[in-house]
């Protein structure tokens, strides 16, 4: 082991972390996988090296994912960090298992989000990576229980070795309350939608976001408005409905003010693996309606929002009604959100990393 490494696992010292992972902010996708930038940044602040290894563009195909798995084996190899911190199971953590099979005093930690779980058994080669991940990682981390527990389902190597932990958000600095009238004002638009409750929807305009029984249920209410920000396939089947107005992909440094000008945020997702727009909007200090189908459950409290049955027009009315009566702003939601701000995951996200450095130089 280099100097470097033993300096960083014997006295606490500062590590050199490379975080590899196939989302990544770039100039055409900026808000591509923002939360491994936010954890990018909490790790150099407090005192680390760290080198990113990602892709920062939608599309790009086969071509892309093959730069990529150059990049990183090469990466891996030459560098030969004390630790690599991978994001999503599969490419990157696959990738990262591989290439550090060869580097065997390389620690190596694992993060699952979602949609990478999902795929073990549905995409083709997808679970014999899982076999080699098992193998190599020293740490596996997932951001909800309930994907914790899936994941294990799907992977019995990994039984009892997954650790709870999630992407946390900036609600110390980014995500902070603000007058609602400012924000609108700001926005614009307001003036001219209906009154009561301002719901709003953040996200991909998909089946698995759930949006077309979000506007039925919205539609139920008879009063407030509804606006949704994003875009997806479904955006044609949303059109021209009273007191919905969409406002298409809004640059993710807007997203706050939108959050800001609104009185509920909205996620009635068919399955949510966590939800980072809800810990988003409560940091902002507003209620939440969210599936209660994932991870939403463990950490939208009473106080903070209400979950629903997502398969349930009835159920989801029935939540927008009871949140547009919560109070705003939702001083509760703000105090759950901070439990989940980016800098104090990040100090986990830490522990975990010095602990898999640790084993790995003990071997």
């Amino acid at each position: 082991m280099s100097s470097r490494s033993r300096t960083g696992v014997r006295d606490g010292g500062r590590l050199d972390i490379l975080i590899v992972t196939q989302m990544y902010p770039g100039p055409g996708a900026p808000d591509l996988g923002v939360f491994v930038q936010g954890q990018e940044t909490a790790l150099r602040a407090l005192g680390h090296r760290v080198h990113v290894i990602g892709v920062t563009r939608r599309g790009g195909g086969l071509a892309k994912h093959l730069a990529f798995a150059v990049r990183v084996v090469l990466g891996i190899w030459r560098r030969r960090p004390d630790v690599v911190y991978a994001h999503f199971l599969a490419p990157a953590g696959v990738l990262a298992a591989v290439a550090c099979r060869f580097v065997p005093r390389t620690a190596l930690v694992v993060v699952a989000h979602g949609r990478d779980v999902r795929n073990i058994g549905e995409r083709r080669g997808v679970a014999r990576g899982m076999r080699a991940l098992a193998a190599r990682a020293d740490r596996v981390i997932a951001v909800s229980r309930f994907l914790a527990d899936d994941l294990e389902a799907r992977v019995p190597e990994l039984a009892g070795r997954v650790t709870v932990l999630d992407a946390g958000v900036d609600v110390e600095a980014r995500f902070t309350p603000g007058l609602r009238a400012d924000a609108r004002v700001k926005l614009g638009g307001f003036d001219a939608l209906p009154e009561g409750p301002a719901f709003l929807f953040v996200g991909t305009l998909d089946e698995r976001k759930n949006v077309l029984r979000l506007a039925e249920a919205f539609e139920r209410l008879g009063t407030g408005s509804l606006t949704i920000v994003g875009d997806g396939p479904l955006r044609a089947r949303l059109e021209d409905r009273a007191g919905i107005r969409l406002v298409g992909r809004v640059e993710h440094a807007q997203v706050v003010t939108w959050m800001r000008a609104c009185d509920v945020l909205c996620l009635p997702s068919l399955v949510e693996p966590f939800g980072q727009v809800l810990i988003e909007a409560m940091g902002c200090e507003r209620s939440v309606v969210a599936t209660s189908v994932g991870g939403p459950p463990e950490f939208v409290s009473a106080q903070a929002g209400v979950l629903v049955d997502p398969t349930s027009v009835d159920d989801i009315e029935r939540g927008l009604r009871a949140a547009g009566a919560m109070p705003v702003p939702n001083l509760v939601a703000r105090s759950v959100a901070l439990e989940h701000d980016v800098r104090r995951q990040v100090a986990r996200v830490e522990e975990q990393v010095r602990s898999a450095v640790r084993t790995r130089a003990d071997l």
